[in-house]
């Protein structure tokens, strides 16, 4: 296993105050491109849908989007001297009315890109947003499968392996996360759109307090699973995901899971989380390597 402790000396030193040290002094190694369009022409299923996103600001000064017709990724690719090939595309949470697209988003792609994993901050069509004509096994997992196929498309430029771009959603993203790692294709060899030839499997899935559809499919090639919630969220997640866990082990799949006491929902990535549970990062990223999907 390839040794983290010189990158993350919050490790070594067992301090949990370490994740806000490195997030506040450590230069972040990547590079932010502006976001990318999942469909050039437009998102079949939003035709004549022509309203801006719109932003909010939350107390804690998280950016919130909504009103998304144009489905997108923003990467965060890492420099070259640091990039193990991996990738992820990161779901935010929102209840499916909305995108929390920084400590769900924006934050954890920075922190990944800076430790060699490219990441893909989706943003996804939105079933639950007052007015919506979407569904979320319709339109939004097309999304997530869609970004998928696209990362894969554009393995050689963004310098990633496409048998190792995997899928990481909090919350409602998180259930799209599910969705993907077990209703996926091998894509349209004869497709007249390039990026639909390729398969919308993920890799691997990560999935970080989500909410779980009612009937989940498993099989012995469900993608391997990262599962984390904290133990005071609603009951449905706080246990649902431990059984989840046994239901993966049961399938055959590999699975690791982390239950923290004394937290509840969205706690994502912050400067103010502190605790055990700050620590998630270093331990997602750990069982990256422990996976083998960190390879030079």
């Amino acid at each position: 296993m390839r040794n983290f402790a010189a990158g993350r000396g919050w490790i070594a030193g067992k301090t949990v105050w370490g994740v806000v040290l490195l997030l506040v002094l450590v230069r972040p190694v990547f590079a932010q491109q502006q976001s990318i369009p999942l469909w050039a022409v437009g998102a079949p299923g939003s035709e004549g849908k022509t309203a801006p996103e719109t932003v909010r600001v939350s107390a804690e000064g998280d950016r919130i989007v909504s009103t998304v017709h144009q489905p997108s990724i923003t990467p965060y690719l890492p420099e070259a001297g640091v990039a193990t090939g991996a990738a992820v595309i990161i779901a935010p949470g929102g209840g499916h009315a909305e995108l929390w697209v920084d400590h769900e988003g924006n934050n954890v792609a920075k922190w990944l890109s800076g430790h060699g994993v490219a990441a893909f901050v989706l943003k996804y069509r939105l079933a639950r947003e007052k007015g919506s004509t979407y569904t979320i096994d319709g339109d939004e997992l097309a999304d997530i499968q869609r970004a998928i196929r696209l990362v894969k498309s554009r393995a050689v430029e963004w310098k990633v392996d496409p048998a190792r771009v995997g899928v990481m959603g909090f919350s409602a993203g998180g259930e799209l996360a599910v969705l993907a790692s077990t209703q996926y294709d091998d894509g349209r060899p004869g497709a007249k759109d390039s990026i639909d030839r390729e398969g919308s499997k993920p890799a691997f899935q990560a999935l970080m307090y989500p909410g779980l559809p009612k009937e989940i499919k498993l099989t012995k090639d469900t993608p391997p699973a990262f599962l984390l919630c904290g133990a005071e969220d609603r009951e449905n997640i706080s246990q649902g995901l431990p059984e989840l866990y046994l239901e993966l082990r049961k399938a055959g799949v590999s699975a690791e899971l982390h239950v923290y006491a004394g937290v509840g929902h969205g706690f994502g990535l912050r400067l103010s989380n502190h605790g055990s549970y700050s620590e998630w990062p270093s331990l997602f990223l750990a069982w990256l390597d422990t996976k083998g999907f960190l390879k030079h």
